[in-house]
């Protein structure tokens, strides 16, 4: 205003006194300031300047609209609590506590995928970023969401879910919470948006004269019949896949026998086709299974693992697999299910533990124990999976330690009997004789004394079997001294001295390997040893760079 208000009285009241030139004095070879008179075309250069101030907007430093990452996917406003659920969404915490007290999945927007809420982590970086953003725009920082207010929201999503219209909708969270705000029709408060989520579809109406909320409405280019008989839910997949929405529409028949068929179909088509179990392996369909696995009738049970078996033998949806939560509902499997859904579960999780990716998270959520229990089991097949599934887990320096914690040194060293699946066990046990708690644990459960008598058995004629004992030995040799004594106590030299003699080339080599060592005087055992710590310790340090990068990616 002070500049306008400066040059209209420099344009009204002094026309003819403005400097606005400079000339060169070349007498005194300097610039000096010139008086020239004002022309129609500088008049009109002041009435532009000041007609372009007068009619420029302010600048508003909260126009700015927030980044996409910075919002809820259900609530679509900025999150005041973000966090961080076991399938990687991130998502505002009061309307996760409300999806799980209601038991509701919604499905986001942005790629059609399921949010797991069995897990929650605070996401404090991105609570950092978010606070940071606003006060850089001059932006109010965000309150948490009121829980009542949260399971209003939610009751609204299902209430929309539920009708299922014939044409395809696409809701948009952040719209979604637009119209519910400018909506003078919308109580959020009103004791019909507050009943039980397990209402039926026809006990829920909205007028439609008053629309409850303003959606986004995208015309379906679906001409399927079925259509109007599978759940919103699906309807909010934009691709259209007609085998799977046939399967999907049988998966979910309210017929016990009509779902027996469906899932046995489902296991027959995926055990053959590698592209059908591409095809088929989609968000809609693994959530259909989720709420099979743990039927109280046997086909429907055996055969959903079954086929999810089948599913997990293509690389690329091993991970699809395990962030869609089938991993806590196996190990549910392993511990209550049928003989033969075991078996099939052993199975899944040997297969989903081929995934580097996979290793870590299987560990974590509880896999472990189970798999240890079904060593025991009467089913040959379950066995042979389950161990080699925890040869794979136990590649993880993580699942070693916790394979340690869970007692199972002994458990395993129990079970190295000839012709008792005992080289496949012997796999375990040496990648825990690579882990400095393993070490620890399987001398102090007497590992030397049991492996030493194994491997002089005149019984035992496996190759591949003596090998993976000298491997075991091996790794356990390099705790120190200690292992020196014990291995004199059972006179470790004389059996592997017949093992060079006798074993094959691959045997003989690392019988020679050991007597060596045993050989070695102390001094030299100790820059050995020093040598070996050092190997050890950058070992850990790529391990641990290589799972930073798979992080990244």
């Amino acid at each position: 205003m002070e500049f306008q208000e400066t040059v209209m009285r420099y344009v009204v009241h002094k026309p003819q006194q403005v400097d606005w030139g400079f000339e060169k004095d070349t007498e005194k070879g300097r610039i000096k300031e010139t008086t020239p008179t004002t022309t129609p075309r500088r008049k009109w250069k002041l009435m532009y300047l000041f007609n372009r101030f007068s009619s420029s907007p302010p600048r508003n430093p909260k126009s700015k609209e927030p980044p996409n990452e910075f919002l809820c996917p259900i609530s679509g406003s900025l999150m005041a609590e973000p966090v961080i659920v076991t399938s990687g969404h991130t998502l505002e915490n009061a309307c996760v506590l409300a999806c799980k007290a209601l038991s509701f999945t919604p499905t986001l927007e942005e790629d059609s995928s399921t949010p797991d809420f069995s897990a929650v982590i605070p996401n404090l970086a991105l609570k950092t970023a978010i606070l940071n953003w606003c006060k850089f725009h001059c932006v109010d920082p965000p309150k948490p969401i009121d829980p009542i207010n949260a399971k209003n929201l939610v009751r609204a999503l299902m209430e929309i879910e539920n009708k299922n219209p014939d044409t395809q909708i696409v809701i948009s969270e952040k719209n979604l919470v637009k119209g519910a705000r400018e909506s003078p029709t919308v109580n959020l408060n009103d004791p019909e948006l507050t009943h039980s989520c397990s209402s039926s579809v026809d006990s829920v109406e909205t007028a439609p004269s008053t629309p409850s909320l303003q959606l986004v409405i995208h015309p379906s280019y679906n001409n399927n019949n079925n259509s109007s008989s599978s759940s919103s839910s699906d309807t909010l997949n934009p691709g259209f896949n007609e085998e799977e929405e046939e399967m999907l529409v049988k998966l979910k028949s309210p017929q016990v026998f009509d779902i027996e068929r469906a899932v046995i179909s489902l296991r027959q088509i995926t055990r053959s086709t590698e592209s059908s179990r591409v095809r088929l392996c989609t968000p809609r369909i693994l959530s259909a299974l989720r709420s099979l696995i743990m039927s109280r009738y046997s086909t429907i049970q055996v055969n959903t693992v079954a086929a999810l078996v089948n599913l997990s033998l293509e690389d690329v949806n091993k991970v699809k697999i395990v962030r869609s939560g089938m991993v806590p509902l196996l190990i549910d499997v392993l511990k209550g299910g049928f003989p033969e859904a075991q078996e099939h579960a052993s199975g899944a999780l040997f297969s989903l533990a081929l995934d580097d990716d996979n290793k870590t998270a299987i560990g974590v959520l509880g896999a472990l124990e189970p798999l240890m229990h079904m060593l025991r089991s009467e089913n040959e097949r379950t066995r042979h999976d389950s161990v080699i599934a925890l040869y794979h887990l136990s590649l993880v320096k993580s699942n070693r330690v916790r394979l340690v914690k869970l007692g199972s040194v002994p458990v395993l060293l129990g079970m190295v009997k000839p012709g008792h699946m005992a080289g496949r066990i012997m796999l375990v046990l040496g990648n825990l004789a690579w882990c400095p708690d393993g070490r620890a644990a399987m001398l102090d459960a007497g590992a030397v004394e049991c492996l030493v008598k194994y491997l002089g058995d005149i019984q035992l004629n496996s190759v591949s079997s003596k090998e993976s004992c000298l491997s075991v030995l091996y790794g356990l040799s390099q705790v120190g001294l200690r292992f020196r004594v014990l291995a004199k106590a059972v006179e470790m030299e004389v059996v592997l001295s017949k093992m060079v003699k006798e074993g094959s080339k691959c045997v003989r080599e690392k019988a020679m390997t050991m007597l060596e060592m045993m050989k070695m005087t102390s001094k030299e055992y100790e820059e050995e040893e020093e040598m070996e710590e050092e190997m050890a310790d950058w070992e850990d340090l790529l391990e641990l760079r290589g799972h930073t990068q798979r992080q990244s990616e």
